[in-house]
């Protein structure tokens, strides 16, 4: 029975209804039941998703918000590097031979470019030389990274200004430009193989660009980038300044460094060779005044060329020197007293056997020599019998002495040592070989450098290529290391007197200086083809220094591979040699050393007209008195000769000035010791005036 309550109620609220026109109790009851289940249903739906909305926002704002924050500040800010202004790379007279420049590249975020085939159009005609192969790859980049959240891509780098400015003025979304400093080489090929050139990442790749990296580049600085909605950057701020980095000064002489590389190129070419090596060193320090490789290449564009060609062969690779190595053997003879310039040996009949089956011969036979000759006719059977007379470790230790086998450039990276025999591993038909240049490596590095030694007189120097540090506006001297000494003063000199007749005489003609004197020595060398030495494939070359007297540098040329015009050493290096030499003794101001032609003098003084027309013929090598060595009188002579006559007497020679022999010290009869030094000054005596008599002056 329904309750009182509720009856009152009904009739409350509509006293119009009658009982007859309300539902029954039993309705009443099955409806109020179902409006509870729905009412609770929908309470618990709305329960369910309230808490999954509030679910989502607390995995959002509290699980999910560093991921979300770093990409809302990846879209809204960049954290830029700012590379370091690179130092500038200078020659020895401050002429700037690598220096950096601002450029601007083209930048585009691809996931905010709207109109792909738009932009590359507009794009393109901005650049003015795209072509369909830039265009294909710009729509590519433009289309892959589309929507997948890449933010960067480079579309050129470098552009000119007059581009820069059409692309700015375009103001298309998605893309702007962006500065950064490039590597310049303004002298283009000029002295590429020792400057090396600059990757996209600012780090040096190959010469003093990569040997002095840590100093040239600096410190990179960093950037805080604001951009829009459209990926364009609109602000920065500087959070770290870049450092620049130190400047170096270079021992190259950029004018010498054209000389070499104009007749390397000239000698390349004329004899259609393979490759080509010329060095440049001032004898006194170990300075490198030039060093050149021909092929070679613009360090500015690197990439148009193979990696072979960015290969420093004057450092990085070795070939077997031939006869330029007769130096050593000589060195080692002279110093060791096997021989003396005056030793004679029996080269015919121009053909030697060496062990059981191998032979080697002479270019043609030349009978007895004496040792001198043997380095001025460049005598393969003499040099082997020499080798044997010194033998194995006498020899071996003069090759270590000058250089060989070692590494001994701080100044590069990726320095080949060569390859030389261990003492005990040389035997009669090794030795032989060594002793004339071949089964031993080098590099033109160390033969120029072992050349230097024998020109100022014993010393061999570290070769280096940089002068001088600069940084923070002070320059600080880098100072020449003297490396040991390699050999005596007056086998020094006894060794330049013969290289002189090589020049003079023998087979190095062609490497003659109009007014110079000049030391050398030729080289031949078969090189190895598929393990065994080559009837066609020669390398020839010449090293030699100038003034012989009083050396400025030493030279090395070396021609690999030469197809037409011959093959020697003397043939193909040492016009090349002559040219370079000439043209670097002029740039200098070296005055000339040959002999003037001797005056014709009239005079009543009996002494002075005995010292100034004489015969030209040498002085005895020795005076002996008590058999004791005396200095012997060279006063008149010309400096050749004169010089020629002393180092016979066992001195050291040090001369000044030009002309003839105007003094000399010790005096003449003064007893003297092997080794001591003797100094000569030359000048020109003056000729006497003719005067009639009576005082009558003629015109």
């Amino acid at each position: 029975m329904e309750p009182e309550q509720n009856r009152t109620t009904r009739a409350t609220l509509d006293p119009l209804l009658s009982d007859a026109d309300l539902p029954d109790a039993a309705f009443e009851a099955n409806w109020r039941r179902a409006y509870r289940r729905r009412l609770l249903i929908v309470g618990v739906v709305l329960t369910v998703w309230t808490a999954s909305i509030e679910a989502r926002l607390a995995y959002l704002q509290i699980v999910r918000h560093p991921a979300y924050l770093a990409k809302a500040t990846d879209q809204q800010t960049a954290v830029v590097s700012l590379p370091a202004k690179r130092g500038e790379i200078l020659d020895r007279n401050g002429e700037v031979l690598a220096t950096s420049v601002d450029v601007d590249n083209v930048i585009a975020s691809p996931r905010a470019v709207a109109d792909d085939a738009g932009t590359v159009d507009a794009l393109c005609e901005a650049f003015a030389n795209c072509t369909q192969e830039e265009r294909t790859r710009l729509t590519a980049t433009l289309a892959t990274n589309q929507g997948r959240g890449s933010a960067y891509a480079t579309i050129r780098r470098a552009v000119s200004p007059a581009i820069a400015r059409r692309v700015a003025a375009l103001e298309l979304p998605g893309v702007w430009l962006e500065s950064e400093t490039k590597r310049f080489y303004p002298k283009r090929e000029l002295a590429a193989h020792v400057l090396g050139f600059v990757g996209r990442d600012h780090r040096g790749l190959g010469g003093v660009e990569n040997a002095f990296d840590g100093q040239i580049r600096g410190k990179d600085g960093r950037a805080l980038r604001l951009n829009d909605a459209l990926q364009r950057s609109y602000e920065s701020h500087v959070e770290l300044a870049p450092t620049a980095g130190a400047s170096l000064e270079l021992t190259i002489d950029q004018t010498i460094q054209f000389f070499t590389e104009r007749e390397l190129r000239t000698a390349v070419e004329q004899h259609q060779a393979t490759a080509g090596t010329a060095i440049v060193m001032d004898v006194s320090t170990g300075d490198i005044l030039a060093l050149a490789n021909y092929p070679t290449f613009d360090p500015n564009t690197p990439g148009s060329v193979s990696n072979a060609q960015w290969l420093n062969r004057a450092v990085q690779e070795v070939y077997e020197p031939g006869s330029t190595f007769k130096i050593v053997t000589a060195a080692a003879a002279l110093e060791e007293g096997v021989l003396s310039p005056s030793s004679l040996i029996d080269t015919s009949p121009g053909v030697i056997r060496v062990g059981r089956v191998r032979t080697v011969e002479d270019t043609h036979p030349h009978g007895v020599l004496t040792f001198e000759d043997v380095i001025v006719l460049s005598s393969n059977v003499g040099a082997i019998k020499a080798g044997w007379q010194i033998g194995a470790e006498r020899l071996n230790r003069y090759v270590h002495r000058f250089g060989f086998g070692e590494v001994r450039a701080p100044d590069f990276r990726g320095v080949s040592g060569g390859k030389v025999w261990r003492p005990e591993l040389l035997d009669d038909s090794a030795l032989a070989s060594v002793s004339m240049g071949y089964q031993v490596s080098v590099t033109p590095l160390q033969m120029v450098t072992a050349a230097s030694a024998v020109a100022n007189g014993g010393t061999l120097f570290q070769p280096r290529i940089v002068r001088a540090v600069i940084r923070d506006g002070r320059r600080e001297l880098v100072t020449p290391a003297p490396s040991r000494r390699a050999i005596s003063a007056q086998t020094a000199a006894t060794l330049t007197a013969i290289m002189e007749q090589v020049v003079d005489r023998g087979t190095g003609k062609q490497a003659q200086v109009s007014g110079y004197r000049v030391a050398g020595k030729t080289g031949t060398a078969q090189k190895i083809i598929d393990r065994q030495y080559s009837k066609t494939d020669h390398t020839g070359s010449f090293v030699g220094f100038v003034p012989a007297g009083n050396p400025s540098f030493a030279i090395l040329v070396v021609i690999d591979q030469p197809r037409i015009g011959g093959y020697y050493g003397g043939t193909v290096a040492g016009p090349a040699f002559q040219r370079i030499a000439e043209a670097s003794l002029r740039h200098l101001g070296v005055p000339s050393t040959s002999n003037p032609a001797p005056p014709i003098v009239v005079t009543t003084d009996a002494t002075l007209m005995r010292r100034t027309i004489r015969d030209a013929s040498p002085a005895p090598v020795r005076q002996v008195v008590s058999f004791s060595a005396v200095m012997p009188d060279v006063v008149g002579l010309g400096a050749r000769d004169a010089t020629r006559v002393l180092t016979r007497a066992g001195l050291a020679v040090r001369v000044s000035g030009r002309g003839r022999v105007i003094s000399q010290s010790p005096d003449v009869g003064t007893p003297v010791e092997s080794g001591d030094t003797g100094v000569i000054e030359l000048g020109r005596v003056p000729a006497v005036r003719l005067t009639a008599p009576g005082g009558g002056g003629g015109q």
